[in-house]
């Protein structure tokens, strides 16, 4: 089998050989050119598997090479070599289309990486034809058909990308669909709610740390950085980062190394950043608590997901998908929607998106006789009132104790009892385990005698955990 074919493209002689010769060592075969329209010259001529050029030519600028490159030869992965620190050009690039950067003085292990990642690229006649990827955002509008190629495209760059969109719309699916798509789909896919950290554990959690280096510290570490590495960090919920985590990501993105507490030297990484959060990011610069220049660095490419509503047509193929797994968690039949119930959810406008969807058919999965969802078993206006609920939107203020820094429980309830919802669970959980134990634990002669169909009885055991 050929070798790889690399073009080069840099002004300085001893740069150009230093990069034929590293390449050379990877059983890469190379052309290097001097200016721009030797470059062009040579694409015309012969065909290529990567290609590396520097910023500053003396005929022009490398950013119009890879923007000829994407346009021209759209197969062809292109990075730039940028001067040290020079992240706004990094950006130009990547916005441009180029697949990746490099800093001079360019580092020769993370430039081996980085070759590497470019030439594990999937051909996109390869990946059209290819009926093994898995689609896992269902649907056959023009919003998702437009999605879709949008994830396939980005999936060809390593620039991070920023997944916008409401709570529930799919950001994550979105992002593991990037990766799967990608060169890192054979490496770590690590997604990461941001603001499930505590803040005092947060730098040991991304960059990790050394035996000893704090107390509690009893062995050595490892970050979501280093695990990620030769694959993909994705960072849900991304505006909850406190500014002083905030600017040590910056410096990890633009370094690609991290430092661990405690150590005293960087470990270079190769990982592709995604991110995302429900809120509006640009809102949240304005109000001064994110960092203008990581939403630059982390919005490179924004990539915006429909909301349900943008999408209705894909309400059926979603809802019989949905409710197949949900039958399958329960090992039973699925469930018949009736027309009725199906016009009721097109007609609804899930304001939770795709994830308030499976819940109300989870719910209607318990609900239904016959094995028939009916447009009363789906409940959506209660559905509506639990997603306010879940949201935080209309909610009491819960009284402090002031003594003891615990939430009281509300009025009425006993003083063991958390919140209603607790109390309540316990006495539903107390009511079936009672029924259970009066029929010998047979289900089927329990559910009757609670006046439920065995169907929400098996529902109830298991998320009370008394299966």
């Amino acid at each position: 089998m050929a070798n790889p074919r690399a073009l080069i493209i840099d002004d300085e002689p001893d740069i150009r050989e230093l990069l034929e010769i590293t390449l050379g060592r990877m059983e890469i075969d190379t052309r290097a050119a001097k200016d721009l329209s030797s470059a062009r010259q040579m694409l015309t001529e012969e065909t290529f598997d990567f290609c590396l050029t520097d910023m500053h030519l003396p005929d022009g600028n490398g950013i119009e090479l890879v923007q000829h490159i994407s346009q021209e030869y759209p197969q062809l992965p292109v990075a730039m070599i940028t001067a040290h620190g020079n992240m706004e050009s990094a950006v130009e690039a990547l916005k441009a289309g180029a697949f990746d950067f490099v800093s001079k003085p360019v580092n020769l292990q993370l430039l081996r990486k980085l070759v590497d990642t470019a030439l594990n690229l999937q051909p996109l006649e390869q990946r059209e034809s290819d009926k093994e990827v898995p689609s896992t955002l269902l649907g056959d509008t023009e919003a998702m058909q437009v999605l879709r190629k949008q994830i396939e495209k980005l999936a060809r760059s390593q620039a991070p990308i920023y997944i916008s969109g409401e709570s529930g719309s799919g950001k994550e699916l979105a992002a593991r669909s990037i990766h799967e798509l990608g060169p890192h789909r054979n490496g770590a896919f690590i997604p990461v709610n941001c603001g499930a950290i505590p803040s005092e554990l947060m730098e040991s959690e991304f960059f990790g740390h050394m035996k000893g280096s704090f107390t509690g510290a009893n062995a050595d570490k490892e970050g979501l950085f280093q695990a990620a590495s030769g694959g993909t960090l994705f960072l849900d919920e991304v505006a909850d980062l406190p500014l002083s985590m905030q600017v040590k990501l910056l410096r990890a993105i633009q370094e690609k190394a991290v430092r661990s507490i405690g150590s005293q030297k960087e470990i270079a990484v190769d990982v592709r950043i995604l991110s995302a959060t429900h809120k509006d990011l640009a809102a949240e610069v304005e109000k001064g608590t994110f960092r203008q220049d990581l939403y630059y660095r982390l919005n490179v490419i924004e990539l915006k997901m429909p909301s349900l509503r943008e999408r209705q047509g894909d309400i059926p193929i979603l809802a019989e998908h949905l409710l197949s797994r949900i039958a399958d968690d329960y090992d039973t039949k699925a469930p018949k929607i009736s027309n009725e119930a199906m016009e009721a959810m097109e007609a609804y406008g899930f304001p939770g998106n795709v994830r308030e969807l499976e819940n109300v058919l989870e719910r209607a999965f318990t609900l239904c006789e016959n094995d028939v969802i009916k447009p009363n078993d789906l409940s959506l206006r209660s559905a509506e009132i639990t997603l306010q609920q879940d949201t935080g939107a209309q909610q009491t203020p819960v009284a402090q104790d002031t003594d003891e820094g615990r939430q009281e429980a509300p009025p009425g309830l006993p003083e063991d009892a958390d919140s209603l919802d607790d109390y309540l669970e316990n006495i539903e959980k107390n009511v079936i385990v009672d029924a259970l134990e009066a029929t010998r634990w047979n289900k089927t002669a329990a559910a009757k005698k609670l006046g439920i169909t065995f169907r929400a009885l098996r529902y109830k055991l298991k998320k009370l955990g008394l299966e």
